[in-house]
């Protein structure tokens, strides 16, 4: 889970000009007030004071916070947590106020955490706060999550509301963490039949994989009709992990993200767990230049990062193991029928009463003045999009430049 995951993907989506199709902004941080409208305070105020110079001195908490060996004190704690959780609370109200389609944190997606206490290095839950804030504009919020481990935070916070749906797609069985997300899990009170668990066992292939993937979710999408989607593309469900036990190719894991971005609801896109960093980042790259609708070259571009990439320096290497596949088409054919029997006995797709729309938490007015006489409000600048052909390194240049003069 250490950061450096994330510069490597960074680097790679610079050097492949993805940036160019999107808006890129520095992320809000979030503050303590934003973090207890889902954690406790208490929690909140822990995670704040504690580092690694004091932390005998909060023997007691560590263990009532469930901080110590998954998820160890280290210095920034604080900080790393409001990076990622502000960029996620960002990417919401960008969605919310139509700024955007398509928004995306590579950083969040910390899936375990729990409102008292941290869970498998998750310390806030980015996923449970961006939720809260899609709920405010919107009646319905779909939660998918294909990390290779139960998406448990998130469900147990809406497990009582038909308000937000969680689908989870996981290894369960044999101990493997967190050791929820059974079939049978589905939710309770308002919030009945609106969890749903698709437990797997190990060395599932792509074909096998997105086979139940598509079937689980275009019931999902019939009975549910989300107003938005919250995808949480955890790597760790890919083969070769150091923690996983999944058999999914880059490809694979990528066509999950494009079955959803198909839908053309708008969704926020949020990174998760993945052990094998360099195959983390092609991930997540591969991923980025789907939902950007941009073809991108197998070979990856050279990079101050390029060691990590070798002995192939492939976009997509062949990261198989021969582990065997114990999901027989039986096994997935019985979750298949129980899933689709829970949606089909759901009442009906919820809706809220009108009611005024609480502020957002953050304002979106754009404060850098970039002509000293216009200050663009953030909206415009959102609206600005590229044409394909405007920009062209090298020999694809389209300025017609002759004899240094340009024609206009």
């Amino acid at each position: 889970m250490k950061p450096h995951r994330i510069a490597l993907t960074h680097c790679l989506v610079m050097h492949y000009g993805l940036h160019k199709k999107m808006q890129i902004y520095k992320p809000y941080r979030a503050s303590s007030h934003d973090m207890c409208r889902f954690h406790s305070e208490d929690y909140i105020e822990f995670l704040q004071r504690v580092s690694p110079h004091n932390v005998q001195n909060f023997t007691k908490q560590l263990g009532i916070f469930n901080v110590g060996d998954d998820c160890p004190v280290f210095d920034g704690l604080f900080d790393f947590c409001s990076m990622y959780t502000g960029a996620s609370l960002e990417g919401a109200i960008k969605l919310n106020n139509k700024h955007c389609d398509i928004a995306v944190n590579w950083s969040g997606g910390l899936h375990h955490a729990k409102k008292f206490e941290a869970s498998g290095f998750c310390y806030v839950n980015d996923i449970v706060i961006a939720i809260l804030e899609l709920l405010k504009y919107h009646p319905r919020v779909l939660y998918i999550d294909i990390d290779i481990h139960h998406g448990d935070g998130v469900q147990e916070a809406f497990y009582l509301t038909d308000r937000v749906m969680t689908v989870s797609f996981h290894k369960y069985g044999n101990h493997f963490f967190p050791g929820t997300g059974d079939m049978y899990e589905i939710g309770a009170e308002s919030g009945r039949l609106y969890s749903v668990n698709v437990p797997l066992k190990e060395g599932i292939d792509d074909q096998t994989y997105l086979s139940i993937y598509q079937q689980v979710i275009k019931s999902v999408m019939e009975f549910y009709q989300p107003t938005c989607v919250v995808l949480q593309c955890g790597a760790d469900s890919l083969g070769s992990d150091r923690l996983g036990c999944f058999n999914l190719s880059i490809k694979g894991h990528g066509e999950c993200v494009k079955i959803m971005k198909d839908y053309n609801v708008p969704l926020l896109v949020m990174g998760g767990g993945g052990y094998t960093k360099r195959n983390v980042a092609r991930c997540w790259t591969y991923e980025t230049s789907v939902l950007v609708d941009e073809q991108i070259s197998d070979e990856i571009p050279y990079n101050e990062y390029i060691q990590y990439f070798a002995p192939d320096f492939n976009l997509h290497p062949d990261i198989s193991t021969k582990q065997e596949n114990l999901n027989t088409k039986q096994y997935l054919d019985s979750i298949r029928l129980s899933v689709h029997e829970n949606l089909r006995n759901l009442p009906s797709s919820p809706s809220v009463q009108m009611q005024d729309i609480p502020p957002d938490l953050l304002s979106l007015e754009n404060t850098e003045e970039l002509d000293p006489d216009i200050r663009n409000h953030q909206d415009e600048n959102d609206k600005r999009v590229d044409a394909a052909n405007e920009f062209y390194d090298g020999e694809r240049d389209n300025d017609k430049d002759a004899d240094g003069l340009l024609d206009v």
